[in-house]
């Protein structure tokens, strides 16, 4: 069961070591551009980092194995439900793992504005 109490967004942190070489997450940074520009949203969340290793042990808690994408945004169960975005559930836990659905949802729940395109 969900027991978080905030809506969570899983990320890779910036600068991490894979390939041989330092790298970023595009969506990531894309999630990190969207919180900046609209810190209120940044506000209701709690944002966990992730490591580039798989296994990401809280994400497969929550979600199990087969849903370790970052960004993902897990959902309390408080959340409200959003016609704008595509909602998946593993777990009896809802949650969005692609940026621009995650995107789409802000907009629903806090009144930003929706990715250009959505």
């Amino acid at each position: 069961m969900n027991e978080l109490t905030r809506d969570t967004l899983f990320l890779l942190p910036p600068g991490f070591e894979d390939n041989g070489r330092r790298e970023y997450c595009p969506e990531c940074a894309e999630m990190w551009g969207l919180l900046h520009y609209f810190p209120a949203v940044k506000e209701g969340l709690e944002i966990r980092y992730q490591a580039i290793e798989k296994p990401r042990r809280e994400m497969v808690d929550l979600l199990g194995t087969e849903h370790q994408n970052c960004p993902t945004l897990v959902l309390n169960e408080a959340a409200p439900d959003s016609a704008a975005a595509t909602i998946r559930t593993a777990r009896g836990v809802r949650f969005i793992d692609n940026a621009r659905d995650i995107g789409k949802y802000f907009a629903d729940r806090y009144g930003a504005p929706f990715p250009r395109g959505a």
